[in-house]
């Protein structure tokens, strides 16, 4: 997390982009993607495919980029590859981080020869998932289960060194609190989105407004929904703004040994809502089939999606990207969007 020295100021008064799907944009360049390992398969055989997906997103504008541990946990990697935690994960940020250095380098470079650069660092995210299907809420262990495999995680992503963890995906309220929990016990600033149902609740059907509550005291950078449709997202967010806006945050994440999540905490008390906490939204466009794990007929265009994201934007969002089935092109029609905006949140 040295790596970046003020990260708080990527969070100053600004909208932030951040990338888009990994996995099913393996699957579309023809990457084989089978089960349980999914999208971190491509870790073994097409590490160069992964590095290049990091890399067109940050060409596209992305300022945060999620490094491929989505399937990288303890439960997934138990089918024949568990010794292999730390080593796969520490691939992960390290094909992350070099994109990121890289596109440093190209912008100090170019400040240096008299030209325009943003002067901004890309920061590093490492994905925590579910421990089981993120569809599946019934399937997800209890809470002290859930306490030793998220421990293990954050322990290995710890060591990789990334600049925050991006718990995502979340479908119950006991395990985002066990996320959560794990990665401030690490030392590991975060932030946690949730996937709902049209009504706004969880897939567990336990309220939303439950699932802010439970993580709030452990301080998240930002809370968000994905992996929902578009209009979904539009539908859902002012929920999840009112809910965050409701409980306040006890933002507990300051009083953990690492010094780097207070320093996040206190540039975004600047930009997110009134106590600090951000609003992340990242849609998926495309569906789920058990045959081929999603189905690319359904696609919503760039532009399309980039008028979704103005709105997320309109109603509070200050980090907005892609989920399942986005592709680079998603995300630059979502940076064109950011910068030549003018946008007014709703108040």
């Amino acid at each position: 997390m040295d790596r970046v020295s003020s990260p708080g100021s990527l969070f100053q008064s600004r909208v932030l982009v951040l990338d888009g799907a990994v996995g099913t944009e393996l699957e579309r360049r023809g990457v084989p993607t089978p089960r349980p390992l999914w999208s971190a398969a491509a870790l073994l055989t097409h590490p160069q495919v992964v590095e290049q997906i990091h890399r067109d997103y940050v060409e596209a504008g992305a300022e945060i980029i999620v490094a491929n541990t989505f399937r990288t946990n303890v439960r997934t990697l138990r089918a024949g590859v568990l010794e292999r935690g730390a080593e796969l994960n520490r691939l992960a940020l390290e094909l992350a981080r070099k994109v990121a250095q890289r596109h440093e380098g190209t912008q100090a470079r170019r400040h240096e020869g008299g030209g325009q650069s943003s002067a901004l660092p890309v920061l590093v995210a490492a994905s925590v998932a579910p421990v089981e299907d993120c569809y599946s809420p019934q399937l997800v262990p209890d809470e002290a289960m859930l306490d030793d495999e998220h421990a293990q995680m954050m322990a290995w992503l710890k060591a990789a060194g990334p600049d925050l963890v991006w718990i995502e995906t979340m479908n119950t309220v006991r395990e985002a609190r066990a996320a959560a929990r794990a990665a401030a016990n690490a030392g590991l600033p975060c932030c946690i989105s949730f996937v709902t149902r049209e009504n706004g609740d969880l897939l567990s059907g336990e309220p939303l407004e439950a699932a802010v509550a439970a993580v709030e005291p452990f301080g998240p950078i930002a809370l968000g929904l994905n992996c929902i449709p578009p209009d979904g997202m539009t539908r859902n967010l002012p929920r999840l703004r009112s809910a965050t806006q409701s409980v306040g945050g006890a933002h507990g994440a300051e009083t953990v040994g690492d010094a780097h999540p207070t320093r996040l905490r206190s540039a975004t008390r600047k930009a997110g809502s009134a106590h600090g906490t951000l609003l992340a939204a990242y849609a998926h466009i495309n569906n789920p089939t058990p045959i081929r794990g999603w189905s690319f007929s359904q696609q919503v265009t760039p532009e399309e999606y980039a008028k979704y994201a103005r709105r997320w934007i309109e109603l509070g969002a200050s980090i907005v990207g892609g989920c399942c089935g986005t592709t680079p092109a998603h995300i630059a029609a979502v940076r064109a969007t950011v910068d030549m905006r003018a946008v007014t949140r709703e108040t």
